[in-house]
């Protein structure tokens, strides 16, 4: 087996957890770590035995990786796999793939034509209960995910929607087989610049309806998703990685409830992402989460984003009326 020669740019709190994981995949040599804060380049790459840099050059220059992962801040990630792209290098990058659609779209055009894996980091794809519903859902008339958690400052550059909708507006865009045909959302900020709350609805062209409710300010935490089919009502738990299946059937001239829980292997969702990413750059092959969807992710955030400020302009006018 060919081994790739990978690297991590951006080591905080996520991208510590993508170089430890390296260091655990078959077939992956993890060869260096970057980070603008030398300390924290330095405590990650003594504690894995790699070389830590700060400047993505001089990384890119000594090591010479096959692949590398970019957990930088939003901001950075179009000028970073940029970079790593121009120098034949196959690049996973964390979501949102980057802060404009046109960006993500000369992404696009830069990987097909080097013939480069670029992978956008959307992790719950590779969550073992996502993977499972993936293949029996079939035909969903309504989805509700809610996604829910305490404040934590360490995300400070993008608001709840970037940072968690992005998340299941990724997961429906995979399961509703269908263009969307309208949008609308409303958020709020609470504890930051950004906003901290948002909920959309999002109707597609054949009819399907998805309500999606994030918060970054709330005491409870949770992590879920339902979708009603037909005959069928299908709930995930995405910290579990738990799945329920809900039916009625009848007995005796009555309906009765009967809940499946199936079972299938669990296993850590990122490095099965990682394996994944590896796999596709020694292959050469197309990842599951590519940047077009990615673009498409995106792109329906950026929509989200519109419908929240168009509120706020709206209620910011009737107070001043």
């Amino acid at each position: 087996m060919e081994v790739q020669r990978v690297g991590v740019i951006g080591v905080e709190h996520l991208g510590q957890h993508h170089a430890r994981v390296y260091t655990e995949i078959l077939g992956a040599q993890l060869v260096g770590v970057v980070d603008q804060d030398e300390s924290r380049a330095a405590a990650v790459g003594e504690t894995l035995g790699v070389m830590a840099y700060t400047d993505v050059d001089d990384f890119i220059r000594r090591t010479k990786p096959d692949a590398v992962s970019v957990v930088v801040p939003t901001s950075l990630h179009y000028e970073i796999a940029k970079k790593a792209l121009a120098n034949g290098i196959h690049v996973l990058i964390e979501k949102p793939v980057t802060t404009s659609v046109s960006e993500a779209e000369d992404l696009l055009r830069l990987a097909a034509d080097s013939g480069l894996v670029l992978q956008v980091g959307h992790i719950e794809r590779f969550n073992s209960a996502v993977h499972y519903i993936s293949k029996i859902v079939k035909e969903p008339l309504f989805l509700q995910s809610r996604r829910l958690g305490p404040f934590s400052p360490r995300i400070s550059d993008v608001g709840v929607v970037l940072d968690l909708m992005i998340h299941d507006i990724d997961i429906i865009l995979s399961l509703v087989h269908s263009e969307i045909s309208s949008i609308s959302a409303t958020g709020r900020c609470v504890r930051s610049d950004h906003e901290d709350i948002a909920s959309a609805q999002i109707t597609f062209a054949n009819g399907v309806m998805a309500h999606v409710l994030v918060s970054r300010v709330s005491e409870r935490r949770l992590r879920q998703l339902e979708i009603m089919e037909p005959e069928r009502y299908v709930s995930v738990n995405y910290e579990t990685q738990d799945v329920a299946i809900n039916r009625c059937v009848r007995q005796n001239n009555s309906l009765v409830e009967v809940i499946e829980h199936p079972v299938f292997p669990k296993s850590e969702p990122l490095k099965l992402e990682l394996q994944h990413f590896v796999s596709c750059a020694r292959e050469g092959k197309q990842p599951l989460v590519g940047i077009t969807d990615g673009k498409r992710a995106l792109e329906v955030a950026i929509a989200v984003l519109k419908q929240i400020h168009i509120d706020d302009s709206d209620i910011r006018s009737k107070n001043l009326a």
